[in-house]
């Protein structure tokens, strides 16, 4: 279960239930009859400082849209006796739950959901709806914010690209390396490649060593001693050594090709299949998928 929990956290981060990373919440102040604006430099936090040169980001690299608040009240509100301006009042300053127009309604929960997806269809396609769109670092909302609009600040909520070897929370099990897809490539000490690669080393230098072996073996096929003569077996070691040299090249190009993109992905759609698989069986109270302790 720590494996399934563990390798499932990347998805319930961007399922908005969990992970491993932190997130952060911040504002942009709109102006009247403008509706672009740059997150760089605009979003911040509450005490003005751009959330983009947070100490989080410490690669300064791009931020990534979580969430947006910026969409038009919820439509329930409007079909519950829709010609008493009660409950435009009970949506602006939240006391719907104690009046007595909109809890005494004996009718299937599917019916509302139906009314409010009808409402909000309706906004989409006749009205000027609430949306956005960002492109690179800019964001448009819409509609243009008006004299009279409220609230006057859009928040967001972004986070960074995750750094594997620095998580936002201290875990002493998370160190070095996990596969050759995260491995540090460059100028590689003997003292510093693990085991695996230790060992395929030491198979390759004695393949070398037997053909070597073999080269030397072969100037001399016989060598006369008291009695008889004694053959030499350079030519089965310089045989034997390429056909090792040979298939050690292939398993380790058959490693490497698995590490590609296009592999890493198919390997990773796989396992979280499998992941889904196990996850099912696991009772989750209150209909939550993963959590963080």
């Amino acid at each position: 279960m720590e494996y399934l929990t563990r390798f499932a956290e990347p998805y319930a981060m961007d399922a908005g239930v969990g992970g491993s990373y932190d997130m952060m919440s911040g504002s942009i102040q709109l102006t009247d009859g403008q509706q672009d604006y740059d997150m760089y430099n605009e979003l911040k936090d509450a005490s003005g400082t751009a959330i983009y040169s947070s100490s989080l980001n410490t690669k300064k690299s791009k931020m990534q849209i979580s969430e947006v608040f910026h969409f038009n009240p919820q439509a329930a509100y409007r079909f519950f006796d829709t010609t008493s301006a009660i409950n435009y009042l009970n949506n602006e300053f939240s006391f719907e739950s104690f009046t007595p127009e909109t809890i005494f309604y004996v009718l299937p929960v599917f019916e509302d959901i139906l009314r409010a997806g009808q409402l909000d269809l309706s906004n989409r396609v006749r009205r000027s709806n609430y949306s956005y769109k960002v492109i690179g670092r800019k964001i448009r909302i819409y509609p243009t914010p008006m004299p009279d609009s409220n609230p006057k600040k859009l928040f967001i909520r972004v986070k960074f690209y995750a750094d594997p070897l620095n998580p936002s929370y201290d875990d002493g099990t998370i160190e070095g390396v996990n596969n050759l897809s995260n491995l540090p490539f460059g100028i590689l000490q003997y003292t510093n490649i693990n085991s695996i690669g230790r060992q395929w080393i030491r198979q390759y230098a004695l393949a070398l060593s037997k053909e070597l072996l073999g080269l030397v073996r072969s100037k001399f096929t016989n060598i006369p001693v008291p009695g008889t003569d004694l053959t030499l077996n350079g030519g089965d070691l310089v045989t034997q050594g390429r056909e090792d040299i040979k298939e050690l090249k292939v398993q380790l190009k058959e490693m490497l090709e698995t590490m590609t993109y296009d592999k890493i992905m198919e390997l990773a759609a796989t396992r979280a299949e499998f992941v889904n698989k196990q996850l099912k069986y696991v009772p989750m109270p209150n209909g939550l998928a993963i959590f963080m302790g």
